[in-house]
């Protein structure tokens, strides 16, 4: 099976854009930002609760504790939250109902307390980015987007491995992509 596509700026600014066409925008948009900004998995995505970003103080949170049943490693992890991320949490938050701390950060129709089960979302992801024209890419490519974006700003292979929550750091090498971009600054590096 091929590896999820990576996406630059542009292809992202197009996904975000098809969002804004559809019922549920709001809730979209965040999705994709979500995974793009916080290089997550799907199934961790899935498991956001409206008190896994939203402090008792009404403020989103800078980091989030995920449980070892939450994460595929079966390892609890924090996830570092970007100023970015917390700006896009602050406006969706400011959309959904936010009394019932347990509920679904990404309510779906047919479940809007529990959410998304980890398997549709990942077909909702798929939806999101075919809609876009944009092809071979899934729930992950936010996640190979990510890494790849943060190792191309020269963060260390550790640093990264830690930010994704892998164990190894052959398993985070397999993330990044070598993009045009990345191979132009290392040709100018000799």
């Amino acid at each position: 099976m091929a590896q999820a596509r990576t996406l630059n700026e542009q292809e992202l600014l197009q996904v975000l854009d098809y969002t804004l066409t559809r019922k549920h925008a709001a809730r979209d948009r965040c999705l994709i930002l979500t995974s793009h900004l916080s290089g997550m998995r799907v199934g961790e995505i899935a498991a956001l609760t409206v008190g896994h970003v939203m402090a008792p103080n009404g403020h989103v949170r800078r980091e989030i504790r995920l449980t070892a049943e939450q994460t595929k490693g079966k390892h609890a992890r924090t996830v570092f939250i970007n100023q970015r991320l917390r700006e896009v949490w602050t406006a969706y938050l400011a959309t959904i109902r936010t009394d019932d701390r347990q509920r679904a950060l990404f309510p779906s129709q047919k479940n809007p307390r529990e959410g998304f089960g980890s398997n549709s979302l990942a077909q909702h992801f798929i939806h999101l980015y075919r809609g876009a024209e944009l092809d071979g890419c899934s729930s992950h490519s936010g996640r190979r987007s990510y890494a790849t974006k943060i190792a191309g700003s020269g963060v260390g292979l550790r640093v990264l491995m830690r930010l994704m929550g892998h164990r190894h750091p052959a398993v985070t090498a397999v993330y990044i992509d070598a993009s045009d971009d990345m191979l132009r600054r290392a040709a100018e590096l000799s």
